[in-house]
């Protein structure tokens, strides 16, 4: 009988939730086979590094964010899936590690100060860019990264030539990009982004994504998750 590998991750009622954001993050991933030290920032609920300790079962995961909330989810979802994870309360932009990693991930916040900010304090500091700046974001993941180590990431497709010149300016050559797109008739919406400390590889523009498609639906089935309600 096989087993269920399905991936139960509690979240909380009123907070931030995950969504198809994370999961077509985590295909992207997922399709670069990572391997090594794995450190997931801004963890949320766990569910990106999660999902990759549960495929990738030789990974080293270490997993942070700043909020003491998500720290507690991230650590409860690790132990109720039983997956290893060093669950750490700590800003990237001021974390010290004993090893660099040959990969680091994130889903980062990056709503522009334009958009209108929800009263939820937790809300905010997991959409808002001004949490986390994305220069500083990469000045941090550039100092803890092996040499050719691997910075994956999604961001707002229309910041893309933001994220292109503040990449190359902090030594990172982007390797693959794939811009997703709510329906086909529609502008991009997310890009998806692996850049290399480095690296010499040429540019691979992949595919697009379409979140109405069969590859979407393949997706879903692919992570296999389940949302829990936290209460404590």
């Amino acid at each position: 009988m096989p087993i269920d590998n399905t991936l139960h991750l509690y979240q909380y009622k009123d907070g931030y939730r995950y969504n198809s954001d994370s999961l077509v993050l985590y295909d992207f991933i997922a399709n670069l086979n990572p391997f090594g030290n794995v450190l997931d920032v801004g963890s949320g609920s766990g569910i990106i590094g999660l999902l990759t300790k549960r495929d990738f079962p030789n990974t080293t995961l270490s997993q942070i964010d700043i909020q003491s909330l998500h720290v507690e989810l991230t650590l409860r979802n690790a132990q109720h899936n039983k997956l290893d994870s060093n669950v750490l309360h700590i800003n990237i932009l001021e974390a010290k590690f004993e090893c660099k990693f040959d990969f680091i991930v994130t889903n980062p916040p990056f709503y522009n100060d334009g958009s209108q900010k929800s009263k939820n304090e937790v809300l905010k500091v997991s959409r808002y860019a001004q949490t986390l700046p994305f220069d500083e974001l990469c000045k941090a993941v550039s100092r803890n990264l092996k040499p050719n180590g691997s910075f994956v990431f999604c961001y707002d497709a229309k910041q893309v030539d933001t994220l292109m010149s503040t990449l190359v300016n902090n030594k990172f050559k982007v390797n693959s990009i794939r811009f997703v797109y709510t329906k086909k008739d529609k502008t991009a919406s997310l890009i998806l982004i692996h850049a290399k400390k480095s690296s010499k590889s040429l540019c691979k523009i992949l595919a697009p994504l379409y979140m109405d498609s069969r590859e979407m639906e393949d997706i879903y089935k692919i992570t296999k998750t389940q949302s829990l309600l936290w209460t404590n």
